[in-house]
């Protein structure tokens, strides 16, 4: 997406509605089918746009990029036009609240889809719930982000009555990925690493207590540290522990790593790890063959999807640099979400927003329901997808390839 000035506002409350109107500037001079000026909406988004995790976040950013641009085309909210600020987190929580700050103090941002990671979201949601501003996140799936920190005690309390996400959590995966390894590949001593962040820490338990329960054996546990690049310890406890395969809770950088280091102790057992492996680079980061590696990802491939192919035919026409990667999918599924609960506020206000529009856009959210293009899209009672398809990916031919999809019932 390239990125422009977004036009400065100010606001201008009449009867009860919102009417934004440009202050020396022509940007968001568009005008409607009745030849007046489109009020102008913005979306924001947060993502890590450069560092190790760009290739993410930038398929997040484009996603979200495209919705808004079919929202326009189509004319889907008459009378509103819809922009998009992109701001980059470079997946440090730090940055992610500093991001949120910023998009609360522009009046005109009504919804906001991100973070990538957990951890990030963490620093954020608070920030938004303050201002009453709705937060979509296409990627995080720690459980307590929407279900509360003694969510594995089987006390589920919703923190934030701001925050949605359209990604599956770490329960629904963690347990997936565990009855798979252990019910279809057959593997029953599993040694897990996790790097020690909120994403991969979580998942890394979730798999282990669901592994055991199965009536596997972990055989060893250990922990890398994020951005580091020599894993050969880990690699060599695992090699020693007799383990027929490794669970990785982490992300690609440092995941394709620890799947090469521990290949080249002779160790020929596959590394399984979640959605946040589950790309190419974690592949092209390993100078071993990575034949047998595995992970689990949230939905069905987007590429299989009959209401996936005008996703995937209109971002190719757009030419964005950077693919959809692994949350674009779920990326305009979010987008689109706040764009459908900003036509509902709307329509529900003689066409206009009201003043109170980030908060009626929360609760809108609360209600969407449409066919997207990872499937359908609607949140139950905790902001959390009601879309709970999974998919195990292994890597065959240098590629990934989808081997098993299912919906998961807990």
């Amino acid at each position: 997406m390239r990125h422009r000035s977004l036009l400065i506002l100010t606001t201008v409350i009449t009867t009860g509605a919102l009417t934004l109107t440009a202050c020396g500037s022509r940007d968001g001079g568009s005008k409607d089918n009745s030849g007046g000026k489109k009020t102008v909406v913005v979306i924001g988004v947060d993502a890590p746009l450069t560092g190790s995790l760009s290739a993410l976040g930038q398929g997040i950013k484009n996603s979200v990029d495209l919705a808004a641009k079919t929202a326009n085309k189509n004319n889907e909210v008459p009378g509103i036009e819809f922009k998009v600020e992109a701001l980059d987190d470079q997946a440090v929580p730090a940055s992610g609240q500093a991001n949120a700050t910023k998009l609360v103090g522009n009046k005109d941002v009504v919804g906001v889809v991100g973070p990538l990671n957990s951890g990030v979201a963490q620093q954020m949601q608070g920030v938004f719930a303050s201002a009453k501003l709705a937060q979509v996140s296409p990627a995080n799936t720690n459980p307590a982000l929407s279900q509360g920190d003694n969510w594995g005690k089987g006390e589920f309390k919703r923190p934030f009555d701001t925050y949605f996400r359209t990604a599956a959590t770490d329960v629904v995966q963690g347990k997936f990925a565990a009855q798979y390894l252990f019910k279809d590949a057959g593997k029953k001593k599993v040694f897990v690493v996790d790097d020690k962040q909120t994403y991969g820490a979580g998942l890394a338990a979730i798999f282990s207590d669901e592994f055991k329960k199965l009536g596997g054996e972990i055989v060893g546990t250990d922990h890398v540290t994020v951005k580091e690049t020599d894993f050969s310890s880990t690699a060599d406890k695992v090699k020693s522990s007799g383990a027929d395969s490794v669970y990785f809770g982490g992300q690609y950088p440092e995941g394709g790593l620890l799947a090469d280091q521990i290949k080249k102790t002779g160790a020929n057992v596959p590394l399984m790890g979640g959605d946040g492996i589950q790309d190419p680079a974690f592949i092209s980061a390993s100078g071993e063959a990575n034949e047998g590696d595995l992970s689990t990802s949230i939905g069905y491939p987007v590429e299989k999807l009959d209401t996936a192919k005008k996703f995937i035919e209109d971002y190719k026409a757009e030419g964005y640099k950077d693919p959809y990667a692994a949350y674009g999918g779920y990326s305009y599924d979010a987008g689109w979400a706040v764009i459908q609960a900003v036509k509902a506020v709307a329509a529900a206000n003689n066409g206009k927003l009201p003043d109170d529009a980030r908060a009626k856009v929360v609760e809108a959210l609360g209600k969407v329901s449409f066919e997207g293009v990872t499937g359908k899209v609607a949140f139950d009672q905790y902001g959390d997808t009601t879309n709970k398809q999974l998919t195990v990916y292994k890597v065959e031919g240098g590629k990934w390839v989808d081997v098993k999809s299912d919906t998961f019932n807990q």
